[in-house]
């Protein structure tokens, strides 16, 4: 196992890699975990299978560009880190927060949550 900064480096390049048109539109399967669930900033539950078809076809993102900021990393067990940021997509922010745990297959986003910031 890694150590906790290369466990939260690790975990921050998947989360950077699923934020990437490139990558969601081909290959984001390997870095979500089969239990995976989200909580988007609509409020809508996402399981596994809606996200990736989804991001395949860029609904979630509408072909918008990603700004983050405020990244924070936070080991919780050798195996699970937590990850904190911030988005900005067309003028609508949210804080996120997601978990990733290492498996056989690498790091994968086991959970993401966010929450929309109100100006």
């Amino acid at each position: 196992m890694t150590g906790p900064d290369d466990a939260g480096a690790a975990a921050t390049a998947g989360e950077r890699a699923l934020l990437d048109p490139a990558v969601r539109m081909a290959g984001a399967d390997v870095l979500v975990h089969p239990r995976f669930v989200e909580f988007g900033s609509s409020g809508r539950r996402w399981g596994r299978a809606e996200i990736l078809e989804a991001t395949a076809g860029e609904l979630s993102l509408a072909g918008e560009q990603v700004e983050t900021s405020d990244w924070c990393g936070q080991q919780l067990a050798d195996d699970v880190v937590q990850l904190t940021h911030r988005t900005e997509v067309g003028g609508r922010s949210a804080r996120c927060s997601s978990v990733w745990r290492h498996t056989p297959a690498g790091w994968q986003i086991w959970f993401h949550q966010g929450t929309p910031e109100h100006p």
